[in-house]
């Protein structure tokens, strides 16, 4: 990757595929965009960049790509495999460019004591992920037809969505009168059968029907 390529992205600024970085000050938590990039679309992780698109270069800049390799290795499970590009700006300063592909090995999660947490992209953000979209992701790899009975439950929700836009898991399951997890069962296998989307929230995911304008995750 050339200084212009990454001037280029960094004039686009963050979004569902690009994350900026002035420095890796807390690798801990960095991982956490390169986790969401892996489980999502995959991307660019780039350090010596700006918030507001700035390419302004790190000094030491081989240091700080040390420390994220290490963070990398050491919390991302499972490992992932990822290309870094070093762009020297001058003699003391340089970019660094972490290339991420969607990764067949998703979901990817960090240990945070015995929890296991994992992050997708949603626009230019990286959030934690719900059980229910850990699920998506982690059956979607293979995926299958899927198959399963049209009954009440499904009935009652399609009726739903077809009167208003969206649903939480929550919503469904009163108005089904469901315990959560047959609720969450449900909603889950209809996103792998491409009957309906889920759209991942940092407070509360919500659910639309397939054709649906929205940016879901598989």
């Amino acid at each position: 990757m050339t200084l212009q390529d990454i001037q280029k992205i960094a004039k686009q600024g963050e979004g569902l595929k690009v994350e900026f970085k002035k420095k890796a000050a807390f690798p801990e938590k960095i991982v956490r965009e390169v986790i969401a990039l892996a489980n999502t679309a995959g991307g660019h992780l780039i350090i010596g960049v700006d918030d507001d698109g700035t390419v302004s270069g790190q000094k030491f800049i081989e240091e700080e790509v040390f420390v994220m390799k290490k963070a990398i290795s050491e919390i991302i499970k499972p490992a992932l495999t990822y290309d870094i590009d070093i762009v020297k700006l001058n003699a003391k300063k340089g970019v660094a460019v972490f290339s991420i592909s969607k990764s067949a090995n998703r979901p990817h999660f960090l240990l945070e004591g015995e929890r296991k947490k994992t992050f997708v992209r949603v626009e230019d953000r990286s959030i934690q992920a719900s059980k229910e979209v850990w699920e998506i992701i982690r059956k979607g790899k293979n995926p299958k037809d899927i198959v399963f009975t049209y009954g009440e439950k499904e009935t009652i929700l399609m009726r739903e969505l077809g009167e208003r836009e969206k649903i939480t898991l929550k919503e469904f399951q009163k108005l089904a009168n469901l315990p959560r997890f047959v609720a969450s069962k449900t909603l889950v296998r209809l996103v792998l059968a491409n009957v309906i989307n889920i759209v991942p929230q940092e407070n509360e995911d919500y659910f639309t029907l397939k054709e649906g304008p929205l940016q879901s995750v598989d």
